[in-house]
């Protein structure tokens, strides 16, 4: 009987051993994967310069002398406001629609990946919802995804936004990326940006 313990004993420790090996394993694999990415061993990464000073196509405004506006030239119409601009409950809607976590992360929620992983990948809800962050939206509108992508391509993408939203949110404060977010976001009918969108849909200012 002492022998069959033991034995069970040795069987447990083994199995606990390999378990952990494995957890080890994979957590040196991520990291090795996210170094390779940030290091840009993985394709195009955005540089410093190029996270403090975003490139995005501004209209440009023709003005008469007692300033009125009289039209634009773009390539995107697209004007940009900053974070005082935005009327509050447009932060509120935005946050409660697209990452009611905002606040609380520091680029990716966690909780939201693990309940796509549940609900969309295991349990098949397609409709419960993304797991990307404001801040990796951002990522997303600033550097855009080429089309034609494999799955592959995808998932090595995804984590490129990972890390660009996590360089984000260390070089942006929460409320720089909500403005930047918003003088990103396609609205349609060659709106780009909440400004435009504005004046498009409701011929108002944003803070209106």
């Amino acid at each position: 009987m002492a022998k069959k313990k033991k034995s069970d004993k040795v069987i447990h420790n083994k199995y606990v051993k390999r378990l952990w090996t494995i957890y080890l394993i994979g957590w040196g694999f991520a990291f090795f994967i996210f170094t390779l990415i940030s290091l840009g061993g993985m394709g195009f990464m955005p540089s410093f310069e190029e996270l403090e000073n975003p490139k995005s196509n501004l209209a440009s405004e023709i003005y008469s002398a007692d300033g009125v506006i009289l039209g634009k030239y773009y390539i995107e119409n697209r004007s940009n406001i900053h974070y005082q601009d935005i009327a509050i409950n447009t932060v509120n809607a935005l946050i409660a629609t697209e990452d009611a976590r905002f606040y609380n992360h520091s680029g990716v929620d966690m909780k939201s990946i693990y309940r796509v992983i549940w609900k969309n990948i295991i349990g098949g809800q397609r409709s419960s919802g993304g797991g990307s962050t404001i801040s990796q939206q951002l990522a997303k509108n600033l550097f855009p995804r080429k089309k034609n992508r494999n799955f592959i391509e995808t998932s090595i993408i995804k984590l490129k936004e990972w890390v660009t939203a996590i360089k984000l949110e260390r070089n942006y404060t929460k409320d720089e990326i909500i403005a930047m977010y918003l003088n990103t976001v396609d609205f349609g009918s060659q709106s780009f940006g909440l400004k435009s969108a504005a004046k498009t849909y409701f011929n108002k200012e944003v803070d209106s």
